[in-house]
């Protein structure tokens, strides 16, 4: 810079400089700290400790929504701590009562001891009988006779709350459903049927989605074999788009006509003496564990806790692994349910006694979960 623009920057600096001080100089003020503690609720100013010093305490002013300063953060470090704690437990305490004497009277359902209805589900009938183990192994034919009349009777409450399937073939909608017959037999446990759906495996593993979906639609159709296993694989293709474009409405439809097909053989099996149920199970299973993965997530249904619980249950005591870690979940997290540990690491040691290990779950071995809940 040339010397006469540094000549002409230093004259504008004089003329802008403050007049000469004469005399003494004012002491400065000491500064002023107001601390505070404060929550959503209420507000407190904290009293700093007076010295032996003699020096006068100064009583802070209060401002209200005043920013916290970098002294209150030094005083809560300080030794005198123990009495700003004090002061802060006595003025939460005054806070307190105040809130409870302003607080609303009782609700009058509170004063009168109404207790909120149980909520119930429009897919578990009101009839579904307890099982009732008595002497009873759980894994007894006696349990599992239990279980499995439990089974059927979901399934045809399902069955009956959910409209026909439209057929895939475009059969008329007046076409007679339900072929079963009296000796337990029906078309869809024919050898062609069998094969059928052996081949639709083939092609959806291959991945021929649109042609292994057609065979068991065709295979599904009520009014064609009505086979209740295709009927559970062609309910899960329109769930999920395999080969089709999804259809989560109709695909509960064809898990429901599974599980009432199912349940309807399974019935006359309960009903000729055969403990551990007919050659349907298999179907009655599947069908009820797929049908609580709907209630569930709300796949083409209102989520329904109750009923998804209910469905997993059932699936679990009928020999499905799956149901068996979903069961214990529910209980868990109280999913439909109370919360109850003991019953969850039951099922989950059932799963892992079946071969389906879920790591983290080593709390399930525990002693306390060993003996029999009272």
């Amino acid at each position: 810079m040339p010397l006469r623009d540094l000549l002409k920057k230093k004259d504008k600096i004089a003329q802008h400089a403050p007049p000469p001080v004469v005399g003494k100089p004012a002491p400065l003020a000491p500064p002023e700290f107001t601390i505070m503690r404060s929550d959503t609720n209420t507000q407190e100013i904290i009293s700093p400790p007076s010295f032996s010093s003699g020096s006068s305490s100064r009583e802070p002013s209060t401002t209200d929504g005043q920013a916290e300063s970098r002294g209150s953060k030094l005083w809560r470090r300080s030794r005198s701590a123990s009495n700003a704690s004090a002061v802060s437990t006595s003025s939460r305490g005054s806070d307190k009562d105040k809130r409870k004497s302003k607080s609303s009277p009782k609700r009058l359902s509170q004063r009168l001891h109404f207790r909120k209805s149980e909520v119930g589900s429009a897919s578990v009938p009101d009839h579904l009988p307890e099982i009732d183990l008595g002497n009873e192994a759980e894994n007894s034919e006696g349990a599992q006779s239990q279980w499995e009349k439990r089974a059927t009777i979901l399934a045809k409450q399902n069955g009956t709350s959910m409209a026909r399937p439209t057929a895939p073939s475009g059969a008329p909608p007046d076409a007679a459903f339900s072929k079963i017959s009296l000796d337990g037999k029906s078309p869809q446990l024919t050898r062609q049927a069998d094969d059928n759906i052996q081949e639709a495996i083939r092609l959806h593993e291959a991945g021929d989605l649109n042609r292994s979906t057609k065979m068991f639609g065709r295979l599904a159709d009520p009014d064609g074999e009505n086979n209740a296993l295709s009927q559970v694989l062609y309910g899960l293709a329109l769930r999920h788009g395999w080969g089709c474009t999804p259809d989560p409405t109709q695909a509960v439809k064809y898990l429901s006509a599974a599980a009432s097909n199912a349940a309807s053989i399974e019935e006359l099996a309960l009903q000729a003496g055969m403990k551990k149920g007919g050659s349907a199970k298999g179907e009655l299973v599947l069908a009820i564990f797929e049908l609580a993965n709907c209630f569930r997530h709300g796949w083409g249904v209102p989520v329904d806790k109750i009923a998804a619980k209910q469905y997993y249950e059932t699936a679990a005591n009928l020999g499905d692994t799956d149901a068996m870690n979903e069961v214990g979940w529910c209980y868990v997290e109280g999913f439909g349910c109370r919360k109850d540990k003991w019953a969850a690491a039951k099922y989950y040691r059932l799963a892992e006694q079946a071969g389906s290990k879920t790591l983290g779950n080593s709390w399930i071995w525990k002693d306390k979960y060993s003996t029999p809940k009272k």
